[in-house]
């Protein structure tokens, strides 16, 4: 650092000054995109329908396989197919290995891990992504395998711009909405479902079966906006935080270097002086050597 400021006197100045360029460039670059945005953000509104077995137009079939000894008990749901997003089945009061089915003819994604609970047990959940992950088939199929209670979530989508809101780029808040509505629109037909339970045993007790869909429709959209004055602040405390990680460790060693080069001169010179001190009392003339009259 020393070396640095022998060699250029205006080095302070100077770092002094591309701070201030870099403030100045990161205040334009939010004033540019408070003032002339491309990116409008939509909302969807979301209307959940919720079906039971047991007071649905429709009752539960039951079918007794005597050769294989299972009942199946059957469900059939018609939900809205206008942009038909989320499907959740939850059944209730299962025996011990009972299974799941849910077809759709027009397909759905799902796994496991969708919709459920992060515990971090499973290696898959802390980056499941249901586009690389979800299966997506006609006939999914869950196993209960203690009883009691099964749940089942599915996505007729994996793109994300259907559904929970999403961003746009556009040039004016038309166009914008424009690509909102054609993002979000789409038609899942069918929209027939058809829930199986199948149990082990000659059953004659019925299990309790729901299902849940939802559907999302274009609510609302408006140009993405910043607070100038908030991301003003951030970007300053950002070059003021960089410079100080480069400016005091730099200056902690040059001081630290001045004040070891002052101890150092300070020994010198009380060396120094120690060795006049005894050089002058080496060639003062001493008592005995003085000559009698």
């Amino acid at each position: 650092m020393k070396k640095a400021l022998a060699q250029n006197p205006n080095l302070l100045r100077t770092l002094i000054g591309l701070s201030l360029t870099l403030i100045f460039m990161l205040s334009y670059a939010v004033y540019g995109a408070t003032v002339s945005p491309s990116v409008y953000i939509y909302k969807t509104e979301p209307t959940v329908n919720e079906y039971t077995a047991s007071s649905a137009d429709e009752e539960v079939e039951r079918t007794y396989d005597a050769e294989d000894n299972t009942t199946t008990w059957a469900w059939q749901v018609i939900a809205n197919d206008a942009n038909l997003t989320w499907v959740n089945v939850t059944a209730t009061e299962l025996s011990s290995g009972a299974l799941l089915r849910v077809t759709n003819v027009a397909m759905l994604y799902s796994h496991e891990l969708l919709g459920s609970t992060y515990t971090l047990q499973n290696p898959l959940e802390e980056e499941f992504s249901c586009a690389d992950l979800c299966d997506h088939a006609q006939v999914h199929e869950r196993i209960s395998e203690d009883g009691g209670t099964l749940e089942f979530h599915a996505l007729t989508s994996v793109d994300p711009a259907r559904r929970s809101n999403g961003s746009v780029f556009a040039a004016d808040l038309a166009e914008a909405e424009s690509k909102a509505r054609a993002a979000i629109e789409y038609t899942h037909s069918p929209s027939i479902l058809r829930i199986e339970i199948v149990e082990n045993g000659n059953r004659t007790t019925e299990p309790s079966i729901s299902a849940e869909t939802v559907n999302e429709e274009f609510a609302s959209i408006a140009v993405f906006s910043v607070d100038a004055t908030t991301e003003f602040l951030w970007a300053l405390a950002a070059v003021v935080g960089c410079f100080s990680m480069v400016l005091i460790p730099s200056f902690t060693v040059y001081f630290a270097a001045r004040a070891k080069e002052k101890r150092d001169e300070a020994k010198l010179e009380l060396a120094k002086n120690e060795v006049e001190s005894y050089i002058n009392e080496s060639e003062s003339p001493s008592d005995t050597d003085t000559a009698p009259k």
